[in-house]
């Protein structure tokens, strides 16, 4: 066997493996949104079902700036039921995604002590939601089925 010949069917056995990677975008961009609506909707639904105990909190605990700890804590449970559902349903997925990594950081930030395991989950959160937010929410999305073809491409050349 030549050496062409060789380097040919290892280009053609690497396409074939990327292909089928590429194929994982969509589940893998789908259970990254998952997980994440699930883990923010529940903190949200948590906050919600005690809202005494998370003005307290957001009073007494949290120290989010520029904003009141009422404003706060509506703000903040809001994001954490509001966008999870956006997110995990892919209508306007970058935007939802973008607020879920705020309502993260403005977390991290408002805390005055934050265990090592808590900070970690944050880390892998924030770094789902950037991925999601730099490659988009893959193509089992409503905003794919709503996106006529043409603008899609356009939107989106690869």
């Amino acid at each position: 066997m030549n050496a062409p010949s060789l380097l040919s069917r290892g280009q053609s056995l690497w396409h074939t493996i990327t292909q089928g990677i590429d194929s994982l975008r969509a589940p893998a961009a789908l259970m990254a949104r998952l997980y994440l609506a699930q883990v923010f909707f529940l903190s949200g639904l948590t906050k919600l079902r005690d809202w005494d105990i998370t003005l307290l909190l957001f009073t007494e605990e949290y120290s989010v700036p520029l904003l009141s700890p009422e404003v706060a804590a509506v703000m903040g449970t809001a994001g954490e039921l509001v966008l999870p559902v956006l997110l995990l349903l892919g209508l306007a997925g970058r935007f939802a995604a973008l607020g879920l990594s705020v309502v993260n950081v403005v977390a991290v930030l408002s805390l005055s002590e934050i265990a090592p395991a808590a900070m970690q989950q944050h880390i892998t959160w924030g770094v789902l939601l950037a991925a999601l937010v730099l490659y988009g929410l893959g193509k089992w999305t409503i905003d794919c089925l709503w996106i006529r073809p043409g603008v899609e491409r356009r939107l989106h050349p690869h």
